[in-house]
């Protein structure tokens, strides 16, 4: 037994000699300052911009800023247990999240780790957070459309797949809500959502997140969230987070839509970030490659053609404006860089007209091409006899005294006002909006007191659901409102006009 044990040992004294650790080369510095979210870092002589490094207790950061003798890294989390003289390590990983399907129904941080209790995330792909923009030559026309179940979004500021169209408003005018709807209105369809929410209370988020689990929206979305006590970096990095989950839909033939809800506080993370590293500020302080911030991201939307991955990226990113002021620094930096957008007004929120939209505010640079045939038909009228009722809004107090002809156009626009209202959370199928639009336009509703257009409608698509099926099927196959179905439409207008009496 003697004899055993001392063989035993003698072997364990043999592999202890031979054992060689591998030489592994780690760039290492040292910490010199910390604060305020961002560390100054001496040594890591080899580190690369957006590099990861790794601080003590498993803390991350991100090299941002690479001077001549010292790194600034903003760091993506706790950092109280930081001291000055601590060793930070090079990763040599350009920061990156996890990407793919098995991150649908779930929400997650800014570095792509779930914060919903559901378990880890099953993916082995990760796609690097900043990536340059598709060339000319990789991009298709924007010619297909999102359908958003907005009635005054899908028939005048048509949205593409593929485009960049922003969402601007004064805070608590529905512009969150636009961008939920167009997400709910995406169940069943081809259409996966990601939901990026900056700056936000975590109250807001969980709102958001049980609004869509309600509607069953969950199922084809992701939720990133960099929230208001997050650190400064997270609301950096997250909208370009969300924007490589979305980027290998694109790439993989498949059709993704993005919210960055929302992009002013976006940019006041990166403001603070900059000042803190004490790069040099411009107008209204934020940094001189605040314009690069936002355009390098809005960018990456794109539809891709077929040889390229096929698959498309839409954005709506959403601006926040003070007292309806969309000429400030950020709100015409953005404008100038999306293709059209989404003027949500106070004045019409609060006289009770929802979705609050400006119609002549608003546009869609991709037009037409956006829209189905059928759409397109009965969108043209629309827009045109609300521009004359706008024009003539002002004389509606002086209603008694106008001609005829005036009186009508007046009270033509004041239902297609009124068609255009449409409650939260209720997305409408695109052919319910051009049979509705079709009345309004034609003037079937001319004779319906105003205060009941909402009910005429109500009790008008479920008429003509439980009667006309085939119409409504059709126009959603064809895509087209043809001769034989207009003719067919009409018939069935006047039949439930005499049906039903609102």
């Amino acid at each position: 037994m003697a004899l055993r044990v001392v063989d035993i040992a003698q072997e364990i004294k043999k592999q202890i000699e031979a054992f060689e650790a591998p030489i592994e080369a780690v760039d290492i510095g040292t910490v010199i300052e910390v604060g305020d979210g961002v560390a100054r870092v001496r040594g890591l002589s080899g580190v690369m911009a957006s590099e990861l490094v790794e601080f003590p207790e498993g803390l991350y950061g991100m090299a941002l800023n690479l001077e001549k003798d010292n790194v600034g890294v903003i760091l993506l989390g706790d950092y109280s247990h930081i001291e000055e003289g601590d060793i930070v390590r090079s990763t040599g990983r350009i920061i990156s999240v996890p990407v793919g399907e098995e991150l649908l129904g779930r929400v997650v941080n800014a570095l792509g780790q779930p914060i919903d209790g559901k378990g880890p995330i099953r993916t082995d792909k990760y796609r690097p957070i900043e990536r340059i923009a598709p060339n000319v030559v990789t991009r298709l026309p924007v010619d297909t459309p999102v359908q958003t179940g907005i009635k005054a979004i899908d028939s005048m500021i048509p949205i593409g797949r593929g485009q960049r169209e922003l969402i601007i408003g004064d805070r608590q005018t529905g512009k969150t809500a636009i961008a939920i709807d167009t997400i709910i209105n995406q169940k069943g369809g081809d259409l996966y959502c990601i939901y990026v929410a900056i700056g936000q209370k975590m109250a807001q988020v969980a709102r958001v997140v049980a609004t869509l689990e309600k509607y069953g929206a969950m199922e084809h979305t992701i939720v990133v969230v960099a929230s208001a006590s997050d650190p400064a970096a997270m609301q950096y990095i997250a909208p370009y987070a969300g924007c490589a989950m979305g980027e290998e839909f694109m790439e993989s033939g498949k059709d993704a839509l993005i919210i960055y809800d929302d992009l002013t506080k976006h940019a006041w993370a990166y403001r603070q970030i900059s000042l803190i590293l004490r790069r040099p500020p411009g107008r209204e302080a934020y940094p001189g490659d605040i314009f690069y911030l936002h355009s390098r991201l809005l960018e990456r939307a794109a539809r891709l053609a077929p040889e390229y991955g096929g698959g498309s990226l839409t954005a709506l990113p959403i601006i926040e404006t003070q007292l309806g002021d969309i000429t400030t620094y950020i709100p015409t930096n953005v404008i100038s860089i999306t293709d059209g957008q989404i003027y949500l007004e106070p004045e019409l929120f609060n006289a009770g007209i929802r979705p609050a939209i400006n119609v002549g505010l608003s546009v869609s640079r991709v037009g037409g091409h956006a829209q189905i045939k059928a759409m397109r038909k009965v969108a043209g009228k629309l827009r045109l006899e609300l521009a004359q009722f706008r024009e003539l809004a002002a004389f509606v107090q002086f209603a008694s005294e106008l001609d005829p002809a005036t009186r009508a156009m007046i009270e033509r626009g004041q239902r297609l006002q009124e068609i255009l209202k449409q409650p939260q959370y209720e997305p409408m199928p695109v052919e319910h909006q051009v049979m509705i639009i079709f009345a309004g336009t034609q003037g079937y509703l001319d004779d319906v007191p105003i205060p009941k257009i909402r009910q005429w409608e109500e009790a008008f698509h479920k008429w003509m659901d439980a009667n006309h099926p085939e119409i409504g099927r059709r126009i959603a196959e064809t895509k087209d409102l043809d001769e034989e179905t207009e003719k067919a439409l009409r018939e069935a207008i006047e039949e439930f006009k005499k049906a039903v009496v609102i």
